[in-house]
């Protein structure tokens, strides 16, 4: 087992393992840690915790120590930096015609490294704009072609709920959704109605899917018969919440029945 703490260097982002190296951390705390990008400021978002060899990427590294002053400002003018080349990228951009939409730039703390994160509906190439960029910024330049999903993350916004879009908010990763999900939530399957801001499937669809799932194990199906005190009725819709049906009877009429009425 080894004594680890979870940084992520963005609101939600993916959360990164090091190891504290006896340094007194809480989460809240900024931290300077070196990563394959470079040296980064991030922010504890788990505290101290033993974790097994198999699930750490080796080798682990250490904290480099608990951000300062001096490094929470840079970290605030480094932010400020990135908008400007976010400009300028989007300059550079137009000027060579390239089918591409810029999302997001990032500085890494040391400013070894520039970021551009970009969509696009195929390949792009972008080897001269790098070139450009490269001149511009004199350092190293990388371009990384991202997902809708990852776009929307980035740029945050409202989902249908009227909350901030769950993958801006709190969600680290993606996991996959299905048109089942909404099927066995008896969803409509309107596209426009269960669809995020990305276009794809809202990640909400998988909160309440098992529950839903064992809701209907205990509910009949639209269509089957059920037998009533006063009769025989057709199941002709559902209210999986409300743990009702609406049954139409043999005389055509129809009524709200409690799952617990029939039931029993």
């Amino acid at each position: 087992m080894k004594t680890v703490i979870g940084v992520s260097f963005k609101d939600a982002g993916k959360i990164y393992y090091f190891d504290p190296d006896n340094i007194e951390l809480e989460v809240g705390d900024n931290v300077i840690v070196e990563t394959a990008r470079g040296i980064e400021f991030g922010e504890v978002v788990l505290g101290k915790k033993e974790v097994s060899e198999e699930e750490l990427v080796s080798p682990l590294k250490n904290v480099i120590r608990k951000a300062t002053i001096k490094d929470r400002e840079k970290h605030e003018k480094n932010l400020k930096l990135a908008e400007e080349a976010f400009d300028i990228c989007l300059e550079k951009i137009a000027d060579h015609g390239l089918p591409m939409k810029l999302i997001d730039v990032e500085y890494t703390f040391n400013h070894n490294k520039i970021m551009f994160y970009f969509t696009a509906d195929g390949r792009v190439d972008f080897r001269e704009l790098v070139k450009d960029l490269a001149a511009v910024f004199k350092t190293r330049i990388e371009l990384r072609q991202i997902g809708v999903r990852d776009e929307a993350k980035m740029v945050g916004g409202l989902g249908p709920c009227g909350r901030r879009i769950c993958c801006g908010k709190f969600l680290r990763d993606f996991d996959p959704i299905s048109i089942k999900m909404a099927k066995k939530q008896d969803l409509s399957l309107n596209p426009a109605k269960i669809s995020g801001l990305c276009g794809r499937l809202m990640c909400c669809l998988k909160y309440e899917v098992d529950i839903y799932k064992q809701l209907k194990n205990d509910m009949p199906e639209i269509g089957d018969t059920i037998e009533l005190n006063i009769g025989e009725g057709e199941v002709v819709e559902r209210n999986l919440i409300k743990k009702s049906v609406i049954v139409e009877m043999e005389n055509n009429e129809t009524m709200e029945i409690e799952y617990e009425e029939f039931n029993d």
